[in-house]
């Protein structure tokens, strides 16, 4: 085994350094929890088509960019 084959295979991954709070299954249930309390409590389309797109972007942030710039700083 090389080592860039063990220091692959012996760092952290970045979900296990994270509280369960910031877990994948926690950050998407957040978000779709409220763009449904925005749409079940206001029922506004516009006040729910911004909610979504906050959201997206903090899905896009912590769930894709995040990830990704750890993977960046991780790998040799």
């Amino acid at each position: 085994m090389s080592n860039s084959d063990h220091s692959e295979s012996t760092s952290p991954s970045l979900w296990l350094a994270k509280p369960w709070w910031c877990q994948p299954w926690s950050i998407l249930l957040t978000g779709v929890v409220v763009i449904a309390a925005s749409w079940f409590l206001v029922e506004r389309i516009w006040l729910t088509a911004l909610a979504v797109m906050g959201i997206t972007i903090w899905w896009f942030l912590f769930l894709v960019l995040v990830p990704a710039a750890y993977k960046r700083a991780e790998s040799p």
